[in-house]
């Protein structure tokens, strides 16, 4: 929403008004179509190239990395992840100015708000760093992107679990139970699917197993799906908040 006028001569700042639960559901769509686009232009014309495998066994579903990094997948993802990146660090220092103000100086509440806002941010840089170099450029970098952002996800939502449990001990509204309740259950499926991600890689590359790779990649899609979903439930925790961007007339500036 655009607010503005010319009152008199003297014109007001114009104010563009954008709701929490439009900038929230817009940051998760973004890498989620991307995703969804990218595996399923690398499924439908790079097959051979997005699903071969080290040991030439069959593979049905290309890898996240694969899907990436092929062309003109690569750009539709670093397209949307770009676009995605600001709004994310936007809610993360929104999220650590909310715990601030609820828990001043309570602790462990008050530094585990600080190390939450340092994991969020280190989740995003390593999502960037997985993006804008692809396994097929340098893999090392970007295995260590993928590492970075795994390490820091989990740690990001163990650590929301924890302020939300004690958020929802002294609150008496049904979104903060509810937020609480599915932000557990979101966590318990990523580490589920994480879990079992990793075994059938490590069943792939130990044993060179037909399908292994297949089912690696289906719950590495599920990782990355159930880790959307809980950074969607902002959408409760913020539900009547917005964002403004008011620019003053004065001195052109935001």
């Amino acid at each position: 929403m655009l607010q503005g006028s010319n009152i008199l001569g003297h014109e007001r700042p114009l104010v563009i008004r954008i709701s929490f639960t439009t900038c929230v559901l817009t940051t998760v769509c973004l890498p989620l179509l991307g995703l969804i686009a990218c595996v399923l232009i690398s499924s439908v014309f790079h097959f051979e190239d997005s699903t071969g495998t080290h040991c030439q066994v069959p593979n049905y579903l290309p890898s996240i990395s694969a899907s990436i990094s092929l062309s003109p997948e690569c750009h539709i993802w670093r397209f949307c992840i770009g676009l995605h990146s600001a709004p994310r660090f936007l809610v993360a220092f929104t999220y650590f100015k909310f715990y601030k103000t609820r828990f001043a100086s309570k602790f462990p509440e008050s530094p585990l708000s600080c190390l939450n806002l340092a994991f969020s941010i280190s989740e995003n840089l390593g999502l960037l760093l997985l993006t804008y170099v692809s396994s097929s450029e340098t893999y090392f970098v970007h295995k260590e992107g993928f590492v970075l952002f795994i390490i820091s996800s989990l740690i990001y939502m163990l650590i929301t679990c924890r302020l939300w449990k004690a958020i929802k001990k002294y609150s008496l509204s049904p979104e903060d139970a509810k937020s609480h309740h599915w932000k557990v259950r979101f966590l318990l499926l990523n580490i589920s699917f994480l879990a079992f991600a990793g075994f059938f890689y490590w069943k792939h590359n130990m044993y060179c197993e037909s399908g292994s790779y297949t089912l690696f990649a289906v719950f590495e899609y599920l990782v990355v799906f159930s880790n959307m979903a809980f950074h969607l439930t902002a959408v409760w925790d913020f539900k009547s908040r917005e964002v403004m961007v008011i620019s003053s007339s004065e001195d052109k500036n935001f």
